[in-house]
């Protein structure tokens, strides 16, 4: 459930400072774990919906790896932060202008659009459950909670992913989690540090 307790706090999202900046300018490439598993492979670009938009990090990334991400974010507290945030990147530099200008962001629930966009990859990383130590997460991660609560339809909206995606889905998940409930395995998975990204083939 959101927090009442917050609601004079607005969410502020950045594109260009911050771990997202960070991540930008080191220039992580294809070869992270989370390129490898949406499907980046020499010279392919896949076109990506990012069906639980959330901060716009992970989108961020892949927009700045060149493909064309569409962010479905749900909450309309969220999904203004995306829009001012993508507005300021691309006023910030051209750089950052190309990147935002292949993110298109959309405001409505992935259960819904994800049928009717037919894409070719689909990202799901739904609120994930959480730790036992707090302090492991930081507060921007909290104020999203604080937000949009937790995801209960998580698996419903991975069997429209699965219905819908030409190609593949990615669910992106804690490493040692235990698996959603009710969902089948996944074809294979790429593990990073603290995450794994369980990927379901759906198509060639």
């Amino acid at each position: 459930m959101p927090d009442p307790g917050r609601q004079n706090e607005k969410l502020v999202i950045d594109f260009i400072g911050g771990a997202v900046g960070f991540r930008f300018r080191a220039g992580e490439g294809r070869g992270q774990p989370l390129a490898r598993a949406v499907g980046f492979k020499g010279s392919v670009v896949p076109s990506i919906v990012d069906a639980t938009a959330g901060m716009g990090r992970d989108a961020f990334f892949l927009a700045s790896l060149g493909a064309s991400v569409t962010l479905i974010e749900r909450s309309s507290e969220v999904h203004a932060a995306l829009a001012e945030a993508m507005v300021r990147a691309a006023a910030h530099s051209e750089d950052l202008a190309v990147i935002t200008g292949r993110m298109t962001l959309i405001h409505g629930d992935s259960r819904l659009l994800l049928p009717e966009l037919a894409p070719e990859v689909v990202l799901v990383d739904p609120m994930h459950p959480e730790r036992t130590k707090s302090a492991l997460v930081k507060k921007q991660m909290r104020d999203l909670r604080d937000i949009v609560g937790a995801d209960p339809d998580a698996r419903e909206l991975m069997a429209v992913a699965l219905a819908s995606a030409t190609r593949r889905v990615v669910l992106k998940w804690p490493l040692r989690a235990a698996p959603i409930d009710g969902l089948r395995k996944p074809s294979h998975q790429i593990l990073g540090k603290t995450t794994r990204y369980d990927v379901f083939v759906t198509g060639t």
